[in-house]
């Protein structure tokens, strides 16, 4: 025991202990500034791990020099031994021991500031910029970037563009591929200033630029593969043809590419790549006239370009009828276009046209994944038919692994039957291979909201807003997922700010939240009642005279209701299926507003047996919502508590509504004293926010 404490208390007077924590303290400091600040400049991992490696490597030589030599005022020399004159003279001044003291302190202090600095400032701060790390980068990997259009007509883009898109659609069948999506390659210039960044944050160890340029009959094509990482060139070719011989430029390019790249290709896929798609000079014109519309369309959420580009196809179907990719790529266009509304067209002929045309590409090219992608477009889009939505699209995926359409198509319609994590699952895989596309990005986010994981949907929403930084359902959405996550209106509402009516309608409803009802209604009354602020089935009237009822002000509210009644159910003629549960929901809260308990119940009834007959995972709950908070208007807290318990515990319902605001919506204002309310606030009460709003705040 002598020998223990003797030697503890060497310890001591040679400062080793003090010198132990002064170095792990400032080797944590170094690694967490080593594994924040690496990854932003993009260092390679190694880097990381090298000096994590030095740090331990250098521990046991610092315990030795620590015990063999000490700090003086006359400089570094050995350790004097215990009891000598030497040894008594340094144990009678402490200076030098004071100072590593203040050391130690001083270094702990700025770990203790690096912690709270990195959980609170850091952390939020690079969720809006990074939000997400960069994708891994694969070796046999690529991005296509978009191809110059090097002719003198303009009007040539749409040749360039076809042909990027072609290649791409090769590249696409070769499974040992990683392909990066078209929607992420396209907001690039053709020849980037700095190609390493480019492949950073598409997650590519390649890049393929190219060239085309069309002058009446000759087509010449320019084509480079090059390494991102070293700015070497790995192949590099050029196409000089005819109209009459380009076919099959795409497939060369493809196998050359595999090459480059040491990709494996199943006889299948040699095959394929082998295959032209038309050998119809006209019908390949039209083909990539027709693509450059619908890809215009996409890109700008047009329904003039999709709707120019079904001509188009139509035509390269015509001119060559065993032209299955044209079928197929029609079929999706129709799809498409049907899904978004017609614009103008027959909705219930364009989906009898895509199915017909999807079966026409199948049965000339039973083994072409885009005419399964658009079977399955059919089947989800046209039929909500989610097992054949996901048969095909399961298809499309055993003969392309790595199609992000395809896969984030499956991730729509998996949410769509409430297997939330299994549509996260292909979601995830899909944003990997089209990592700027902020739609998908977006979409995550909200698919987050619905399997109610807000903090990571705050992180993808946030990544989609440094995509897209002026979009307004990006901010909405995330508005809403700092709202449902925890209550804080102060921070949602600052998400939101801006004089764009969208923002000012959802700044109107979180007032109202916090029961500052004047202010809500003037900031809602002042927005322009158009058909682009208020769409079909989102009337103004309506929502005004709700506001006026939730701030006690009836004689305002019931003619505003009697009024929006009467458009209400018009409505109900121009609307089928789920959605006509959306206008009995409003032709309830008009009846009830009017002073029609019974009628405005009647109504309410008729939305439930509607949306019994769905089984919507992304609509349904959102919808049953809005009729628990029509009972409570009604004060019948019989009807409205177990509906509203119904909606909470159902799948995909925290996309709209969580349990925090129970304790702020002030639709159950009505009923919020009734004891099955109360039981209600009782089983989520580990939600209860910080900040509650049940009686109006001071002012």
């Amino acid at each position: 025991m002598a020998e223990g404490s003797g030697f503890i208390a060497e310890l001591k007077r040679r400062h080793v202990w003090r010198v132990v924590v002064a170095y792990a303290i400032v080797g944590w400091l170094v690694i967490q500034v080593v594994t924040q600040v690496f990854p932003v400049f993009h260092l390679p991992d190694w880097t990381s791990k090298f000096v994590v490696l030095l740090i331990v490597i250098g521990f046991p030589v610092v315990v030795v020099l620590a015990w063999a030599f000490e700090i003086t005022s006359e400089g570094i020399r050995l350790t004097a031994p215990a009891g000598s004159p030497a040894a008594r003279e340094a144990h009678a001044t402490r200076a030098i021991g004071r100072k590593l003291n203040a050391l130690i302190t001083a270094v702990l202090a700025l770990a203790v500031a690096l912690l709270l600095a990195n959980t609170f400032v850091w952390h939020k701060g690079m969720r809006g910029a990074a939000a997400v790390a960069q994708p891994m980068v694969a070796a046999k990997s690529i991005a296509v970037l978009p191809f110059d259009n090097l002719s003198q007509d303009k009007d040539n883009a749409y040749f360039a563009d076809g042909m990027q898109d072609l290649i791409l659609t090769k590249l696409a069948d070769i499974g040992d591929l990683k392909v990066i999506s078209r929607t992420s390659t396209m907001k690039y210039k053709a020849r980037p200033d700095n190609l390493k960044q480019v492949a950073a944050e598409l997650g590519v160890a390649t890049i393929l630029e190219g060239s085309v340029q069309k002058s009446g009959n000759q087509v010449l094509v320019n084509v480079q593969l090059i390494n991102a990482a070293t700015d070497a060139h790995l192949w590099a070719q050029s196409y000089t043809r005819t109209l009459d011989n380009v076919f099959g430029v795409e497939g060369e390019v493809a196998d050359k590419i595999a090459n480059a790249l040491s990709a494996k290709l199943s006889p299948a896929q040699a095959k394929q790549l082998a295959a032209a798609p038309t050998t119809n000079p006209a019908a390949y014109d039209a083909f990539l006239r027709a693509e450059y519309q619908s890809n215009q369309g996409n890109v700008n959420n047009s329904s003039a370009s999709r709707k120019a580009a079904l001509p188009l196809y139509r035509q390269a179907v015509t001119l060559d009828p065993q032209f299955a990719l044209a079928w197929a790529r029609l079929s999706m266009a129709e799809s498409r276009l049907a899904f978004v509304g017609g614009g103008g067209e027959d909705v219930a002929q364009l989906n009898l046209k895509a199915r017909a045309d999807a079966g026409q590409a199948l049965t000339l090219q039973p083994d072409l994944p885009t005419a399964q992608l658009a079977l399955g477009y059919c089947d989800y889009w046209g039929h909500r038919d989610y097992a054949g939505a996901l048969k095909a699209f399961a298809a499309v995926l055993v003969l392309r692994p790595n199609d992000a359409e395809a896969l984030a198509a499956q991730g729509y319609v998996q949410r769509r039957q409430g297997r939330f994590d299994d549509a996260l699952a292909s979601l995830t895989k899909a944003a990997a291979l089209d990592p700027r596309n902020f739609q998908l990005t977006y979409e995550l986010g909200s698919t987050y909201m619905m399997a109610g994981r807000y903090p990571e949907a705050e992180q993808w929403l946030q990544r989609a807003l440094a995509l897209e930084p002026d979009s307004l359902t990006a901010k909405f959405k995330y508005s809403n997922a700092i709202l449902s996550g925890s209550g804080d209106i102060p921070r949602a509402l600052a998400v939101v700010q801006g004089d764009d009516p969208t923002l000012k309608n959802l700044r109107a409803g979180l007032l109202s939240y916090q029961r500052k009802f004047p202010e809500a209604i003037a900031l809602f009354a002042g927005i322009p009642d158009t058909p682009d602020n208020f769409p079909a089935g989102s009337s103004k009237t309506m929502s005004l005279a709700v506001y006026y009822w939730q701030a006690g002000d009836k004689a305002q509210a019931r003619p505003l209701f009697a009024k929006a009644l009467v458009d209400d159910r018009a409505a109900l003629t121009k609307v089928q299926g789920i959605a006509q549960a959306t206008v009995w929901n409003a032709v309830g809260f008009d009846e009830m507003g009017s002073g029609n308990t019974t009628a405005g119940l009647e109504a309410i009834a008729k939305s439930e047996a509607i949306l019994d007959q769905t089984s919507d995972a992304v609509l349904n709950p959102s919808y049953r919502l809005y009729d628990a908070q029509a009972y409570a208007m009604a004060g019948r807290a019989d009807l409205a508590v177990p509906l509203l318990a119904k909606t909470l515990a159902a799948p995909g319902i925290g996309n709209v509504y969580s349990p925090v605001m129970l304790w702020l919506d002030p639709s159950w204002d009505p009923i919020r004293h009734d004891p099955r309310f109360q039981a209600l606030l009782q089983k989520y009460a580990k939600y209860k926010p910080a900040v509650t709003y049940d009686t109006p705040p001071a002012s």
